[in-house]
């Protein structure tokens, strides 16, 4: 029998509450010192983990402080640079694209508001959300890869569709909750429900996950929605 929208409502708010109490200090694992930073990282961050794009924009920080020195360097040396993110050559053409467009339109600045973030060249949505929610303090749920999986197995969605995801999550969410909901499921993927092999009888939300299965677990999984 399908769940009423307002149990499913109430069960969210429960699995974030838990959430709270498992992950206290929760927050962006990407490392930034402002909101350029952070749209940089984040292209980074595209098919690579936060862990090694925290070991290259150590560096990369430093060397590149404004979009006008990701702007001058040639495009080889930047590739060099990023090369261990993986797909640096479309990461670099966007990390330049997007810098363009900064100086350009926004006098170098990184815009506040989400449409104008995804207008620039390597921001989708996912990137908009991270910058005008972890910079900004604006409501917003990223989908990563973690979110994406997760939430399917708690049944708040049955799409693979990003976009779809995020309005699914925004409808049994509070605005409040926006910003760190995406950073607790995705704290629970890196850590306990893993992709291949999830830790369910770890897993502080297993009551409320529908995908728990205890008869399962002489196999090491749980029911994988489809």
């Amino acid at each position: 029998m399908k769940e009423l929208q307002a149990d499913t409502r109430k069960r969210a708010r429960k699995i974030i509450s838990l959430l709270r109490v498992e992950y206290p200090k929760v927050q962006s694992a990407l490392e930034y010192s402002n909101p350029f930073q952070l749209i940089i990282a984040t292209i980074l961050s595209a098919q690579c983990t936060d862990a090694r794009v925290n070991i290259v924009t150590k560096s990369l920080f430093k060397k590149y402080k404004s979009p006008n020195d990701f702007l001058i360097v040639p495009l080889a040396e930047l590739e060099k640079d990023i090369f261990s993110t993986g797909f640096y050559k479309q990461k670099a053409r966007s990390i330049k694209g997007c810098c363009s467009e900064l100086i350009e339109k926004h006098g170098g600045e990184v815009p506040r508001a989400f449409e104008a973030l995804t207008q620039l060249p390597g921001v989708g949505r996912k990137t908009a959300s991270v910058v005008v929610g972890n910079a900004f303090g604006i409501p917003a749920i990223a989908v990563d890869t973690h979110v994406k999986r997760i939430s399917r197995l708690l049944g708040f969605t049955d799409s693979a569709d990003p976009v779809k995801i995020e309005f699914a999550l925004k409808e049994v969410l509070p605005e409040k909750d926006w910003v760190d909901a995406s950073h607790l499921i995705a704290t629970l993927g890196r850590n306990v429900c893993f992709a291949r092999k999830p830790q369910c009888t770890k897993c502080p939300i297993a009551d409320y996950c529908p995908s728990f299965k205890p008869e399962n677990m002489q196999y090491g999984v749980c029911y994988v929605r489809k």
